[in-house]
């Protein structure tokens, strides 16, 4: 069976950058004023959207439109000064160490074109990229966004030691301007005296457990963050703790005034929304005529999962929560869902193999039924299926066919029960189910919770981006000569990786920071034109 699910209506891509201009325009009696803010040293903390990362690598067009660098750009009409960050060496993305590429730090994502005109998959630059980790950069820099940082990496000492990289303690973001090798990057920013801050941290304390596919716990108070795995959520109260330390530390040091981001809902980025649950399309040739012989094949099987799971959920007491049919059962008349492994589920792999054996299955054949069916279900519309199943789904995975040949089935039979998502259930690293889409969500309420509490208690500027995030979701938001979405590709909020933003991405969320420090500071910082700033970068036009 082919792979059928594709990147479809990336249309009207608007790609060409170009140089920012007002969106609300004075002419040269009027001022601008900074109110009771002191814009004259404006220093920015957070992680990758902070940095400028987009399409999956750092990249200098990308941080020249990041959105400290575009609030900068508009302090400096209301007595903002210098705004320095620290540039990579190419608009290619990736790193090399010592000399070494390093494909886990890859070149950045573009969209080529069919000579056609027809899109088709992201795809990494074709570049080499000449960035290289050791050669330290001479600072201070403004912009301290250092991506994949986590809230309690701000203090962590050695977290730009390139001597800690090979140990995993050490960022190589941070090591190209770290001041010293046993320095922190709230340190570094502190040291620079700064007159305002913005603070952006939270998302990456929950992010990598949403992109493993809920790889990953959410972690007790009582663990040291030293001790946490890379995918795990950060515990509410140590993020409250840091953060308050965070935002004592900078008072302390004169950043009296700043503007603050609440954490988004991640999941209403492309990354979670763009393939939907519900992607197995009946007049897909490669599909549609199978649906009868899946559907078939599956009954013994759902006679099975019905009898053992029944279709009610119940809770420790015995009540129930929930009704839920189990089964698997494909729809000849509209789309159907993926089959995916729910490691939430109780593992009924040993009833599925007895059930089998008593019917007369061998029992290779019917541990084998048991293993991989043990913990199916079809997804729902509560699931999150990541965009990185995309080139996954319809795959026949070979080394399931082996493991069916070697319970006794023929080539053909085998590879008829190796197909992800249709026969074979998708692993748990493209899938977000519900229960783990809760489970991040309540943390993330969480830290917003104290980042709110925090930022009125000192009278800072506070951005809810989920609301922006909602409103890009659903309807768009407008500018002068369009709408900006967050439909992937096409909509110019989010760049290739489907995660972070785009440079008109990023133009929306300076404005609104802007809108929010003018009315808490009494400012009139003007806000850019959306719309002069690009999205996406086709295969071809990266200089």
């Amino acid at each position: 069976m082919k792979n059928y699910i594709k990147y479809i209506g990336i249309l009207a891509l608007g790609m060409v950058a170009c140089e920012p201009e007002f969106e609300n325009p004075v002419d040269a009696n009027d001022a601008y004023t900074s109110g009771e803010a002191d814009f004259s040293n404006f220093v920015a903390i957070g992680n990758s959207i902070t940095s400028g990362y987009a399409d999956n690598a750092l990249y200098i067009s990308a941080q020249e439109a990041s959105y400290p660098n575009i609030m900068a750009q508009q302090f400096a009409k209301a007595g903002g000064g210098d705004f320095t960050q620290p540039l990579m060496a190419d608009n290619y993305g990736g790193l090399l160490f010592n000399g070494e590429r390093n494909p886990a730090f890859n070149t950045r994502l573009v969209l080529p074109f069919t000579d056609g005109g027809m899109p088709l998959f992201p795809t990494n630059l074709d570049e080499e990229p000449t960035t290289e980790v050791t050669n330290v950069l001479s600072g201070p820099f403004n912009n301290m966004g250092v991506p994949g940082m986590k809230s309690f990496h701000l203090f962590a000492e050695g977290y730009g030691n390139p001597a800690n990289l090979q140990t995993g303690t050490a960022n190589p973001y941070f090591v190209r301007f770290a001041s010293a090798p046993n320095a922190t990057i709230l340190g570094d920013a502190l040291a620079q005296n700064p007159t305002f801050f913005s603070l952006w941290i939270g998302k990456n304390d929950i992010l990598s457990f949403a992109t493993s596919g809920g790889v990953g716990i959410a972690q007790p108070v009582t663990e040291d963050p030293a001790n946490y795995g890379s995918n795990d959520i950060t515990n509410p109260d140590v993020f409250g703790q840091v953060y308050s330390n965070v935002v004592d530390a900078l008072i302390a040091s004169g950043a009296e005034q700043g503007v603050v981001n609440a954490v988004p809902d991640v999941t209403i980025a492309p990354f979670f929304t763009r393939v939907p649950h519900a992607p197995l399309d009946p007049t897909n040739p490669d599909f549609g005529p199978m649906i009868s012989t899946l559907n078939a094949s599956f009954a013994g099987l759902n006679q099975i999962i019905s009898a053992v799971r029944g279709t009610n959920e119940f809770d420790a007491e015995g009540n129930k929560i929930a009704e839920t049919e189990y089964t698997i059962e494909f729809d000849p008349a509209g789309a159907s869902p993926l089959v995916i492994k729910d490691e939430a589920l109780i593992d009924i792999s040993q009833q599925i193999t007895g059930a089998l054996m008593q019917r007369g299955y061998p029992q290779e054949l019917a541990v084998q039924y048991g293993q991989q069916f043990g913990q199916a279900r079809q997804a729902t519309a509560e699931d999150r299926i990541l965009l990185t199943s995309s080139s996954a789904i319809s795959e026949v995975d070979m080394q399931v066919l082996q493991a069916w040949m070697a319970a006794g089935l023929d080539q053909a039979s085998a590879g008829q029960l190796s197909v992800k998502g249709i026969t074979l259930p998708m692993a748990d690293q493209y899938v977000l189910t519900e229960d783990e889409v809760t489970i991040l969500n309540t943390a993330r309420v969480q830290f917003n919770t104290y980042i709110q509490g925090i930022a009125q208690s000192k009278g800072l500027a506070y951005v809810d981006v989920n609301e922006i995030i909602q409103q890009l979701a659903n309807g768009g938001v407008a500018y002068d000569g369009g709408v900006i979405t967050a439909e992937f590709a096409s909509g110019g909020a989010f760049s290739l990786d489907g995660i972070h933003l785009t440079p008109r991405g990023s133009a929306v969320l300076a404005n609104k920071m802007i809108d929010a420090i003018n009315a808490t500071y009494g400012s009139n910082v003007p806000k850019v034109n959306v719309g002069t700033y690009g999205t996406i970068t086709i295969s071809n036009s990266v200089q």
